[in-house]
């Protein structure tokens, strides 16, 4: 996977991923069809404290099967529109932003993982998105979200997916408690 390559779809706003034929997800660790493919860990991306610890897990996870991590990443559309100019000026910064975070996030999952993760960029709501993406894509094997950490309740993503997600989602969720050290993660792992 060190060939893979983000490409960011202007027009959709969705973002996806470049790879040598060799290289398909699909196929198992050894590259030939036909073999079990790796587990892909799903995260959502948010400045919170749980998604660290979720990214954390959904690292060690990945390097102790064989898998790989996902980050989505969804930012929210522009609500200037008054003028064009400033509102593709607003949206080019976000943009830039969610990079910015992507590529950090990246280093550190990379680091901890063994594996270059795969990156999406959406815009929109945060839970549609996840569910759209969950449907287009069949390669992802688990989303885990955290929960808050502060015990204000599981947090909007999880709310989402059990109430109106459940009928939608044909995936294992893993809801890391937020409230985890990263050395507690480690020992669960």
């Amino acid at each position: 996977m060190q060939g893979e390559a983000m490409m960011l779809d202007g027009d959709s706003g969705g973002a996806t991923t470049d790879r040598a034929p060799s290289e398909d997800p699909r196929d198992g660790p050894s590259g030939g069809p036909g073999q079990r493919a790796p587990r892909t860990f799903l995260v959502v991306v948010d400045e919170s404290e749980e998604m660290e610890v979720a990214l954390h897990f959904a690292c060690l996870r990945a390097k102790k099967t064989g898998g790989v991590v996902a980050l989505l990443y969804v930012q929210e559309p522009a609500e200037f529109q008054h003028w064009l100019g400033v509102g593709e000026l607003m949206q080019q910064e976000r943009r830039e932003e969610a990079e910015a975070r992507l590529q950090s996030l990246s280093a550190r999952a990379n680091k901890l993982s063994g594996a270059v993760p795969i990156l999406h960029v959406r815009e929109g709501d945060r839970a549609e998105e996840l569910m759209n993406l969950l449907e287009e894509d069949e390669s992802i094997s688990i989303v885990v979200l955290g929960s808050s950490a502060k015990g204000e309740g599981p947090g909007p993503l999880v709310s989402h997916l059990l109430s109106k997600g459940r009928t939608r989602i044909e995936i294992p969720v893993t809801i890391v408690p937020g409230s985890l050290s990263l050395e507690d993660v480690e020992q669960l792992t």
